[in-house]
């Protein structure tokens, strides 16, 4: 479809593009100071989880168990927190190790394990010359960060509604030795808020890479982080390799960090047993036992998956109207204009909106200008090299309903006016 600016008179086109250079000027006087820079809690909903500061005194039994919790012991996390982490993505506890509060630190050092140590006795990576990994684009930044740091060659893969196109991933697993692993969110990946369809996983289950020492990296970050009563539904990955037969293959992630407060909360990993006692060995060289009194907190507050799903529902009733007010503000400010789409997700924390080719770039700055901080342009590709320049990642849950409000406003302003002047520049 044609941008409305382009089927305009020049005539017309100038006075559109006054008035939003008017609006614009308009905006600057406010002197806002407002951030949709990342997928953050709102203080309402850190605030969920206050009454678990209350659950842990001078006076508590500090054991889980027959584990003691006010000593070391249980290096692979506190049985009730491991029976917890495995319950909500449908594990067995002996499968899960849970240390640390941040599931990226987890996916970090295994991307160190890897590099440096191997694969479960496989050659290091950083012996094997040239590695590559496969980075479903647009996707999460801090992953592609991640194996940038090593001198990992990230490789762009193409994203849909229902996954990564996974013809374009299993002619790489299957035929380069070189390819070590692919990133992925398969709910409500960031920054789309897509759902890998059942066959989506069961094609990744089925994989049969070249390199023996090839993992997917399962970041299920947003597995209870649904908006609606009907979430979606993903498959369980392990639940398909069980039924061909069990391989190693994935690690899986997962953490509290949205659920509870971040960097304050658990982690863990998920692996077959092979996988797991090779991360087991590689944990134990650089940590005696993990944060205890957080996992015992934790285990008290949210119980069981039950309990964690009407913890989250009161997430939702917050998070929600910041979801639907995106919709709405988009909708009434740039539907019919032929200059914009963005995504409708039903979880997690993002919404990607697609501009016009080269635009991108214009209008985070201008937006930037106007008093409102998004995402860096680029940076939901590898190298933050989005090859279109048109990708924006919109992370509405921090700000007040209010202020969020107000940052739509300037942001689609900002569209209309980057793409208002980009359409007068080329009839100059």
């Amino acid at each position: 479809m044609a941008s409305v600016y382009h089927s305009m008179s020049d005539a017309d086109l100038d006075r559109e593009l006054a008035q939003l250079e008017a609006q614009g000027r308009a905006l600057r006087e406010k002197h806002l100071a407002l951030d949709m820079a990342r997928g953050k809690p709102s203080p309402e909903q850190t605030a969920l989880s206050r009454p678990m500061l209350d659950l842990l005194t001078s006076a508590t039994d500090l054991t889980d168990g027959s584990v003691p919790v006010d000593n070391y012991f249980a290096p692979d996390g506190l049985p009730s927190a491991r029976e917890l982490a495995a319950e909500l993505i449908g594990v067995d506890p002996g499968n899960v190790i849970v240390n640390g509060s941040s599931s990226l630190n987890l996916m970090h050092d295994l991307v160190a394990h890897a590099f440096a140590i191997g694969v479960c006795g496989n050659t290091p990576w950083c012996q094997q010359g040239r590695v590559k990994f496969l980075c479903p684009s647009p996707g999460y930044d801090r992953h592609f960060t991640v194996t940038a740091h090593y001198g990992i060659e990230n490789i762009p893969i193409p994203m849909a509604p229902d996954g990564p196109d996974m013809d374009e991933v299993c002619r790489l697993v299957e035929m380069d030795p070189q390819v070590k692993g692919i990133w992925c969110v398969p709910k409500y990946s960031n920054p789309q808020g897509y759902t890998y369809s059942d066959e989506t996983v069961r094609r990744f289950a089925a994989l049969n890479p070249a390199a023996p020492d090839f993992r997917i990296f399962w970041d299920n970050a947003y597995a209870v982080h649904d908006l609606y009563d009907e979430g979606d539904r993903l498959l369980n990955i392990f639940d398909v390799l069980a039924e061909a037969g069990g391989r190693d293959l994935v690690y899986e992630f997962a953490s509290t960090a949205k659920v509870t407060f971040p960097g304050s909360g658990m982690a863990w990993v998920a692996a077959s047993d092979t996988d797991i006692a090779d991360i087991r060995a590689h944990f134990a060289a650089m940590r005696v036992c993990p944060e205890k009194i957080s996992q015992l907190a934790h285990a008290a507050f949210l119980r069981d998956a039950a309990g964690v799903r009407a913890h989250m529902r009161k997430h939702a009733d917050i998070a929600r109207p910041r979801f639907e007010l995106v919709e709405r503000k988009l909708a009434e400010g740039l539907d019919g204009l032929g200059i914009a789409s963005w995504t409708h997700p039903r979880g997690g924390y993002f919404v990607l909106f697609n501009g016009p080719e080269g635009t991108a770039m214009a209008i985070v700055a201008l937006a930037k200008e106007l008093g409102v901080t998004l995402t860096g342009a680029g940076a939901t590709w590898p190298y933050g090299a989005d090859p279109r320049d048109s990708d924006i990642r919109i992370a509405p849950t921090f700000p007040s309903l209010e202020a969020l409000g107000q940052a739509l406003d300037v942001f689609v302003c900002a569209v209309k006016l980057v793409c208002a002047r980009m359409e007068r520049g080329s009839r100059v």
